[in-house]
């Protein structure tokens, strides 16, 4: 089957940085996606994006779609035939319409009926007649929040448009996608090559762009390009990169040029994360650090231009960020004027949410909870309490309001210039922490505290009032405080009843709601789910229910009997004791007698104990009863999992020997009061029934 290259180009104004790179990627796999459903074949699939463009490549696509099979089901038999056995007006439409005879009709049972049925095939259709349908639907599926209109057009996208191409092969497929015709022509760099450039072959894009429209049209090249310019222009120090301003960057230029920019070394008097915030954050800069790690007073700008006088960017750069440096430093010398302390009347203004009070009641709240959590954990209660105070009195500083990803941050600058304790200072800094994956943790008992309490009165408060995250929707960050909170406990290896302190958050709400309490321990718990169960570790979703069917008293125990279980699932013991659990739990369930654990082991009568099996199995249950409960007790579940690997045998034997539905009702009641006692000693690890095979 034949096969040509295909090229499609849409040409934009310039499109939101933040998202490029996912607009590229869902552009692309919308178009694989249409391409597979259609069953048409391909070789590869590139795909570039700039500023002013998003584009795929597709290498050796096949001209034509392959014979589509079809499939129909018709009318009932019973309404496709008359008594006669005439076919109706519904058997001869139905063949009518599937280009066939009744004659040549199958039949097909589905169900409880008999239908007449249509097996046959049809060419497959031009791929160039397929392709605008499944390049709009791919457009039409991008993660685009809010939609665009311009001049007198009703099309709809995330910015103006203004070219497309669409170029299979030689030949432009004619296709009227967002009000704009496609043709074989692409647009360059906008100062360096307006004019438009003919693509002559798809093969050719990005060489043709690269060398006539200076523009390098692919995401990770460019990229690349942008880092190098960077270290080479940041050849006095070390420039700071980051992959996140690296990629925004990469967003917003289509021919990179870095440029070297100087500030007055007074600024270098400001914290440093508020020099860095200034020139990331809010001029998209890349910062200078000297090899010792100190800032230099330089920066490096990455320039869309190749200017013929390159001094006038870099002080056009250098006047910009001037100004901006300027108002950090008049801030920072603002906010020292008055302590961190003075500003918590100040928070009572300022309104958390509507039904849970101020942020000033949220403080008090998180202040109460930070001292009990300290206590518990043998920290300090009354730095706790203090650092929870004065936790968002930042939040109505001048430097903040202006560098929102400053709080907490500059509370600990504030702190520690008011001379207070030092856990006291780095608490209001580290209680945002995590603030992401991979993000650093709390580092003492005080910050830990206020970073756990802070993250529980959100959680308890939300779903308090009902406002609990659904779908996408999370306004308050619910699952990030969660998923923050675990971390802390498992990463810290903090062994807190959750439920416990869930009840104790819910109880210090203004709101009082029956059942905030267990939803928000249903939340955390479905997010310790998603931390936990990692097929790369052996730890599945059935391994998780089993263990969390436990009730364990904390996540770490939690985790703690997971890991005892992968471990224990690797011995040879372990299929057969499963399978015992499994069968055990069926049999008991069916029985009328399923008891408690101490009443089963109450009722384990040794006289009635008449076949050397089920006798043998007696005496090793109650060999290791003890040895089991004292390693679950200090919580050795591995160890006690290595107990009651010992049982196997006997075990195994005993379903071989024993007929566990005796006839005789005290027999059979016997023995499952022994089965009881058996499956209980596992269950005080995980409930190995619920586990598969």
């Amino acid at each position: 089957m034949s096969a040509r290259d295909l090229l499609v180009e849409l040409g934009t104004e310039e499109l939101p940085p933040l998202a490029l790179r996912e607009l590229e990627n869902a552009f692309a796999e919308g178009i694989r996606s249409g391409l597979s459903a259609a069953g048409i074949g391909f070789t590869a699939l590139k795909s570039y994006a700039t500023p002013r463009r998003l584009a795929v490549l597709i290498s050796a696509l096949s001209e034509t779609q392959p014979t589509q099979a079809q499939r129909r089901r018709g009318p009932p038999v019973n309404a496709a035939f008359d008594a006669s056995g005439q076919p109706t007006r519904a058997a001869t439409a139905f063949a009518e319409s599937c280009g066939t005879s009744v004659a040549q009709l199958g039949r097909v049972k589905e169900g409880k009926g008999e239908f007449l049925l249509f097996e046959g095939s049809k060419p497959g259709a031009p791929t160039a007649s397929l392709l605008p349908g499944i390049i709009q639907a791919s457009l039409d599926a991008l993660p685009i929040p809010k939609r665009m209109r311009w001049g007198s057009s009703s099309a709809e996208f995330v910015r103006p448009v203004h070219w497309l191409v669409l170029l299979f092969g030689q030949e432009v497929i004619p296709a009227r996608i967002l009000d704009t015709n496609s043709g074989r022509e692409t647009r360059g760099h906008r100062f360096h090559a307006p004019e438009a450039l003919r693509i002559d072959a798809p093969a050719d894009y990005a060489a043709l762009l690269e060398s006539k429209g200076k523009v390098l049209a692919d995401f990770s090249v460019r990229k690349e390009r942008v880092r190098a310019e960077v270290m080479r222009a940041g050849n006095m120090g070390r420039p700071l990169i980051t992959e996140e301003l690296l990629d925004e960057v990469t967003a917003l230029v289509e021919w990179p040029v870095g440029v070297a920019g100087q500030f007055e070394a007074r600024f270098l008097d400001l914290p440093r994360e508020v020099l860095i915030s200034t020139l990331q954050e809010h001029q998209r800069y890349f910062p200078v650090e000297s090899a010792n790690g100190a800032l230099l007073p330089w920066f490096i700008t990455v320039s869309n231009i190749e200017s013929r006088d390159q001094s006038q960017v870099r002080a056009g750069n250098e006047r910009v960020v001037r100004p901006r440096l300027s108002d950090a430093a008049f801030f920072y010398e603002q906010d020292r004027k008055q302590p961190l302390t003075a500003r918590r009347a100040a928070l009572d203004n300022v309104t958390f949410q509507a039904k849970l009070g101020s942020i000033g009641d949220k403080v008090r709240r998180v202040s109460s909870l930070a001292g009990e959590l300290a206590q518990t954990l043998g920290g300090d209660a009354a730095a706790a309490r203090q650092a929870a105070e004065l936790a968002k009195c930042d939040l109505i500083t001048g430097m903040v309001g202006e560098f929102p990803d400053l709080q907490g941050i500059m509370g600990r600058y504030y702190a520690r210039a008011d001379g207070l304790p030092t856990d006291v200072a780095d608490a209001i800094a580290e209680h945002y922490l995590p603030r992401g994956a991979g993000d650093a943790l709390p580092a003492n008992a005080t910050s830990i505290a206020v970073a756990l309490a802070d993250r529980l009165d959100t959680l308890a408060g939300i779903f308090a009032i009902g406002q609990k995250p659904s779908g996408t929707k999370d306004p308050f960050g619910l699952r990030r405080a969660a998923i923050g909170l675990l971390r802390i406990l498992l990463e810290k290896n903090l062994d807190l009843d959750l439920r416990d302190w869930v009840n104790r958050a819910v109880s210090l709400q203004p709101v009082k709601s029956a059942t905030a309490a267990q939803e928000v321990l249903d939340y955390i718990l479905e997010r310790l789910r998603g931390l936990l169960v990692d097929g790369q570790n052996g730890h599945s979703t059935e391994m998780f229910d089993a263990v969390m069917a436990a009730n364990p008293r904390s996540p770490r125990d939690a985790a703690t009997r997971l890991a005892a279980l992968a471990s224990f699932l690797q011995r040879p013991e372990a299929t057969s004791l499963a399978a015992a659990n499994k069968r055990i739990a069926n049999i008991l369930r069916k029985s009328a007698g399923d008891t408690t654990k101490d009443a089963a082991a109450n009722r384990i009568n040794a006289d009635l104990l008449r076949l050397p099996a089920e006798q043998a199995l007696h005496a090793a249950l109650l060999r290791q009863q003890d040895p089991v409960r004292a390693a679950v007790a200090k919580g050795d579940y591995a160890g006690a999992l290595a107990q009651l690997a010992d049982l196997r045998g006997v075990v195994d034997t005993f379903f071989d020997q024993v007929m566990v539905n005796d006839p005789d009702a005290a027999l059979r009641a016997n023995r499952h009061a022994l089965l009881a006692a058996l499956r209980d000693l596992f269950a005080g690890i995980a409930d190995f029934s619920r586990l598969p095979g």
